[in-house]
């Protein structure tokens, strides 16, 4: 049987392959944009509100930052208590032409000594979690030049 594929956040993605994007919001006064999208009121406290259209945002940014985490997250993350927790690389990418910088996971089998501030990386589906029902999917960074 398939397992039923479900973002773990529904909204802030779509599409699948080179169609995969994050999706945000531009407020159409200032042109802020936001992500997580923002479904109510422009964040920007200089605006005097306008409307918020979803947009996707740039599949490529640059590596601002980066770490790794050696801690097992806290709920609602899951893993296996009987299962050793494996470190994973966290990235904070730039997007150039949003003006805005998203954290995401690496995707797999990306670590820190694969990455640099400046480089480029783009944004990929990854999956959080697979139970026996359910592939929770959500987003990766992943250099570019690397294949996940």
């Amino acid at each position: 049987m398939a397992r039923t594929r479900t973002p773990v956040v529904a909204g802030w993605f779509a599409g699948e392959g080179d169609g995969f994007r994050l999706l945000g919001t531009r407020c159409t006064a200032c042109a802020s944009v936001f992500f997580p999208r923002e479904d109510h009121n422009c964040r920007n406290p200089d605006c005097s509100g306008g409307e918020l259209e979803e947009i996707p945002l740039s599949r490529r940014g640059r590596v601002w930052s980066y770490t790794d985490s050696r801690y097992r997250p806290p709920s609602p993350y899951v893993t296996d208590p009987e299962l050793p927790w494996e470190p994973c690389a966290l990235i904070a990418v730039e997007l150039e032409a949003e003006r805005i910088v998203v954290l995401g996971q690496a995707a797999p089998g990306v670590t820190v000594a694969d990455l640099a501030v400046g480089m480029e990386a783009e944004v990929v589906p990854g999956v959080l979690h697979e139970d026996a029902e359910t592939t929770w999917t959500t987003w990766h960074w992943r250099p570019t030049g690397v294949k996940a």
